[in-house]
């Protein structure tokens, strides 16, 4: 069965950001630094189109690799 854009995004989120949600962290970014978070949240924008680019079978076996690499 092949992972649902939303599932692969929450599993890559939860890779990178670890149990804090993106936007989350963009936030925290951008009150500390406007600057940074402003980087930040261009960063959260392309891998959010990253992922809607990609078919889901494609990003499957990217988020199985990552986590492949992290065991």
């Amino acid at each position: 069965m092949t992972l649902s854009k939303q599932e692969a995004k929450q599993l890559l989120e939860r890779i990178v950001f670890l149990d804090e949600r993106g936007v989350d962290w963009a936030q925290d970014v951008w009150d500390m630094s406007p600057t940074l978070g402003e980087t930040a949240a261009r960063l959260m924008g392309v891998m959010d189109g990253l992922i809607e680019c990609c078919s889901e079978e494609k990003l499957e076996n990217f988020v199985q690799g990552l986590y492949r690499e992290l065991m």
